[in-house]
């Protein structure tokens, strides 16, 4: 889920759920089965990242999904 009040523009949710679902796919098999819900909790900075759809939000939300989901796959 990426709420309207962290990511304004269309353009940037679609980045971030594109990513999100490309994120899981790689991590699916080495995460515990079961339902899964991703939920962007802060916003980034439009200073930081200007462009709705820039390149380096990509990476910077690649990164940090795969170092979640890699945590969320280590055994307990």
């Amino acid at each position: 889920m990426v709420p309207k009040r962290q990511a304004r523009r269309a353009v940037t949710r679609n980045l971030l759920k594109r990513q999100m679902r490309e994120c899981f796919r790689r991590h699916a098999a080495a995460l515990p089965t079961g339902l899964w819900l991703l939920r962007l909790h802060a916003g980034f900075a439009k200073a930081e990242f200007p462009a709705a759809r820039s390149p380096a939000l990509a990476e910077a939300v690649r990164g940090e999904l795969d170092r979640l989901l890699t945590a969320a796959a280590r055994p307990r």
